[in-house]
């Protein structure tokens, strides 16, 4: 049986040393059977010339450079289609995910589960974050037609079998654990409990963590649109009743004149905000569907060391 790690790489020239001693320390028992994937998402930092140091010491590490910046999920697609191996690693380059309980991740996949992936028992973000992921894996499976475990992150292992179904998928706007959910299989989850970060700090802003959600979300969901759809037969309802009480008040002689100027700006105003919330819902999907029209590459590779 052979492994393959695939770690994607942005900014963390300072532990990927720890993170390789780690990780070879914990992989020794299956001895050459294993592999080392390096995927360089347009590091700013030295990450680059640390990663070819470590693949002239070490012929299982394998690296690559891509030509610029193409997103963490990006960078897993990479290394998913030069992976080797019959047991697959997808891990973070922050040791936030810890390489000491892959064995017991391992374990669960020669027990006949195809995919394992790893539940965060205790994050040590901020309360912010903590809030907002809480709230985002609950909403996401509440609007999401497929069973997606909370709490879960790209850590995981995979067997060849769910890997060679998973490649399948080219779409532009990619989420991974959406997708591994999607495929089906026997799956499972282990709970951990994720450490600080060794070094430095995340590179996921509030504004690229907005993108990622929004693209799990309109991946994974109509169910904007059906709402959208329905807010706006319930405004549009509203405003017909409130229409004809209106007419009838005034026939009935009851009111002398119609409601003035502030209630028809409110009015406006309202239903004007749901018409721009709706375009905008329809607008997700259409940009989504722009970028599949175009079938431009999910990534560029400038260089790449270690493989046959």
């Amino acid at each position: 049986m052979k492994i393959s790690v695939i770690i994607p790489v942005y900014n963390s020239e300072g532990i990927q040393r720890e993170l390789y001693k780690r990780l070879t320390r914990e992989l020794e028992s299956y001895r050459d059977n294993f592999e080392i994937i390096f995927v360089n998402d347009g590091s700013k930092d030295n990450s680059s010339q640390v990663l070819r140091e470590l693949c002239q010491i070490d012929k299982k590490v394998k690296f690559i450079d891509f030509s610029r910046n193409f997103g963490h999920q990006a960078a897993v697609s990479a290394g998913l289609d030069r992976a080797k191996g019959d047991v697959i690693v997808i891990m973070d380059d922050d040791l936030q995910d810890p390489p000491e309980v892959l064995p017991d991740f391992i374990c669960k996949l020669n027990q006949g589960y195809e995919v394992v992936y790893g539940i965060r028992k205790k994050r040590k973000e901020n309360i912010f974050k903590r809030t907002a992921f809480y709230f985002f894996y609950r909403l996401f499976r509440f609007l999401s037609h497929s069973e997606i475990p909370y709490d879960s992150g790209d850590f995981c292992v995979l067997s060849r079998k769910a890997v060679d179904e998973i490649k399948q998928f080219r779409e532009s706007n990619r989420y991974l654990r959406g997708i591994r959910s999607w495929i089906g299989f026997r799956q499972i989850g282990i709970s951990y409990e994720r450490n600080f970060r060794q070094s430095g700090k995340s590179q996921y802003t509030l504004r690229k963590y907005f993108r990622f959600a929004l693209d799990a979300i309109f991946s994974f969901s109509y169910l904007p649109l059906r709402i959208s759809t329905l807010v706006g037969f319930m405004v549009a309802g509203l405003s017909f009743i409130y229409g004809c009480l209106i007419i009838i008040k005034k026939i009935s002689g009851r009111i002398e004149s119609v409601p003035g100027f502030a209630a028809l700006f409110v009015a406006i105003t309202f239903i004007g905000g749901v018409i721009l919330i709706c375009l905008g819902i329809i607008g997700e999907y259409i940009a989504r569907l722009y970028d599949e029209a175009k079938k431009r590459p999910q990534y560029i590779i400038k260089e790449e060391k270690g493989f046959d």
